[in-house]
């Protein structure tokens, strides 16, 4: 038996914002969506790897989601590091940086953290 990574979920409070961050921060776009009346479920890809990331929006919920010590994150390399750390400077969402590892986390719109690797490390 042979077990395959599928997705990553990520429950989020603005749907639309949600997917305006993961556009323009990422790059990624919408690959499927299942609307039913109580929540919408939006998946989202790289073009490039079959992972895919979750995004819930369950329609009645109006506080933030408590992410408690926030101790989980995604990863994404990226080939030009310089330009992605300018992109995520310039939209403000730089949460944490470790430049004696060469990395840093950028915050999604609900506080997600975002780890952005260089390709080439």
């Amino acid at each position: 038996m042979k077990f395959k990574f599928a997705h990553n979920n990520f429950n989020v409070l603005n749907l639309q914002k949600s997917l305006a961050f993961y556009r323009d921060a990422l790059g990624l776009v919408e690959t499927r969506r299942k609307e039913k009346p109580d929540f919408t479920l939006v998946f989202l890809g790289d073009g490039q790897t079959g992972h895919r990331l979750e995004l819930t929006w369950l329609k009645d919920r109006t506080e933030p989601y408590n992410l408690g010590d926030n101790e989980f994150h995604l990863a994404f390399t990226v080939e030009d590091f310089d330009q992605a750390y300018e992109l995520h400077k310039g939209m403000n969402c730089i949460c944490y940086e470790n430049k004696d590892m060469g990395i840093y986390f950028i915050s999604d719109p609900d506080g997600y953290w975002l780890e952005i690797v260089p390709a080439n490390r």
